[in-house]
């Protein structure tokens, strides 16, 4: 009997790494939304990774997560990297190409809960009605990823996440701008 488990085991387990293994090798998530603004004012939020702690889905989902900046405010070679809770875990982004106003690339390196690197693609396109921005993730996919993509669809908890960073950048975008508070005149008698 004991042998007879331990074969179905086994066997589960063959059949397991054959799924595994036969899953996509790269994994792609693309997600575009228009921002009521022109590409020149769309431009500087996305290339001040400090910026985007204003309208990343993932700054608000750990208002603990530390966060730390190196190298340029802005642009290529611009820093961050955070330490946070499982949900948004521990990484790096860096800026590699900043070109204003239309593109701006970075590569993400995830250390925690999963490591994984993964090539992020911002490009703003003039349009009716403001600046389309079209957000790209590309990675590769190991064998821990093509696991855990058998229970958890990956394209669309991220893309869901980018379509929220779209809608926090909007407001962002949109916001009027505050008044500085009118100081009070005083009269010389």
């Amino acid at each position: 009997m004991l042998k007879k488990i331990l074969l179905g085991l086994a066997l589960v387990i063959v059949v397991f790494v054959i799924v595994v293994a036969t899953r996509p090798a790269e994994f792609r998530v693309v997600r575009a939304a228009t921002i009521p603004a022109a590409p020149d004012a769309v431009f500087p939020h996305i290339n001040d990774l400090k910026k985007w702690q204003e309208w990343s889905p993932w700054a608000k989902i750990d208002p603990n997560c530390k966060v730390a900046f190196e190298g340029p405010v802005e642009g290529s070679g611009a820093k961050f990297s955070w330490s946070g809770n499982n949900d948004v875990g521990v990484g790096t982004m860096t800026i590699t190409e900043s070109k204003s106003p239309d593109t701006v690339r970075i590569k993400l390196a995830f250390l925690k809960p999963m490591e994984g690197d993964s090539d992020v693609v911002l490009t703003l396109k003039p349009e009716a009605g403001g600046t389309q921005v079209t957000w790209q993730m590309d990675s590769k996919n190991g064998f821990a990823a093509k696991a855990f993509g058998l229970f958890v669809d990956c394209e669309k908890m991220c893309g869901d996440q980018f379509e929220q960073g779209f809608k926090n950048l909007k407001d962002v975008i949109t916001k009027p701008a505050t008044a500085a508070p009118a100081t009070k005149a005083t009269s010389a008698n």
